[in-house]
């Protein structure tokens, strides 16, 4: 993924990634027990982190952008980190992944440009095509 300023991917207003992954953009965070099965210490500590993200209501997105998001991820967005047995570490996964759920909702994928077959590649095309013709009427 492209940083803001760099050649790559564009984002909707020049400025999402940033906006994205800033310290303006909070949300809720809430710490929950695993749900699946594990040794003593997965039964013991809430460790895995649930964060909600309410665009509507985030002011760290201009009116565009919050359109944009709410089209494409929902009104609310919800990121689960569970990889890490430490809940601070969780708590910077799902922050993170929230971040870039964000930022690859507010790229812009550039304009694909038609091509037009060169001429030799024309030509080759052609001949492949007359080459068939000509043994399928030999079978006739």
């Amino acid at each position: 993924m492209a940083e803001p300023g760099l050649p790559g991917k564009r984002s909707a207003n020049g400025c999402a990634s940033r906006a994205a992954r800033s310290s303006r953009v909070r949300a809720p965070l809430a710490l929950l027990r695993k749900r699946r099965s594990g040794g003593q210490h997965v039964n013991t500590s809430n460790t895995r982190a649930e964060v909600f993200f309410d665009i509507e209501v985030s002011t760290a997105f201009d009116e565009a952008q919050r359109q944009l998001l709410v089209e494409r991820l929902g009104r609310v967005v919800r990121v689960v980190a569970s990889d890490e047995r430490s809940q601070w570490r969780n708590r910077r996964l799902a922050a993170e992944r929230l971040g870039d759920r964000l930022a690859d909702a507010l790229e812009i994928p550039p304009e694909r440009r038609p091509t037009r077959p060169s001429r030799r590649e024309q030509e080759r095309r052609r001949t492949s095509r007359l080459r068939q013709q000509a043994k399928r009427n030999a079978r006739r």
